[in-house]
C-alpha cells in the first residue's frame, strides 16, 4: 500500500466528508467473496479493519493472490469504469470490517459536483495504476524465469 492509495491521504477532508456521508458499515467473516471477475460492479468498501486478497483467475489453476489489501485501502475500482465489471476477485483473509458505498450513487455526486468527481477520478486512478504495477509483479514472481519480477 502506498499512502497515496489510502482515502485518509487521497482525498482533501472536504472530499471525503462528503463521501462518507453515503457509506454504511459492514462486516464479512474471514474466507467471504467480496467478488469474481467479470460480475456486475455496484459497489466499492474501504478497510476499517481486517485484510483482502485480491486474486486473478488463471485458467487451469488456482486463481493467482495478486496483492493483500488492509486498513483504509479502496476495495474495488471497477465501479469506476464502465462497463462496470469487476477485473479481478476478492476475498477476505481474515474477519473484515469496512465502509460500503453504492456506486451508482457516488458515480451521480461525482457528474453533479466537478471537483468531486475529480479528486474520485485521481484517487480511484491512482489505485488502479498501483494494483497494475502489484499484478505484474505478482504474475513475474509466478510465472516468469527466477528473478524477473523485480523489474521496474
Amino acid at each position: 500500500m502506498t499512502s497515496a492509495t489510502t482515502m485518509t491521504t487521497a482525498l482533501e477532508p472536504v472530499h471525503r466528508e462528503r463521501l462518507m456521508r453515503l457509506a454504511h458499515e459492514v462486516s464479512f467473516e474471514a474466507g467471504a467473496r467480496l467478488f469474481e471477475e467479470g460480475r456486475r460492479a455496484d459497489r466499492f468498501w474501504i478497510l476499517r479493519t481486517g485484510t483482502v486478497a485480491l486474486d486473478l483467475h488463471v485458467p487451469g489453476r488456482r486463481p493467482a493472490v495478486i496483492e493483500t489489501l488492509g486498513r483504509g485501502e479502496l476495495i474495488g475500482w471497477s465501479w469506476h469504469f464502465p462497463p462496470y465489471l469487476w477485473q479481478l476477485g476478492a476475498e477476505t483473509t481474515s474477519p473484515v470490517r469496512a465502509w460500503e458505498f453504492d456506486a451508482e450513487t457516488v458515480r451521480a455526486l461525482c457528474a453533479e459536483d466537478p471537483a468531486f468527481g475529480r479528486a474520485i477520478a485521481v484517487w480511484v486512478g491512482r489505485v488502479v495504476a498501483q494494483r497494475l504495477h502489484a499484478s505484474r509483479i505478482r504474475l513475474l514472481d509466478l510465472y516468469a524465469p527466477y528473478g524477473s519480477g523485480g523489474l521496474t
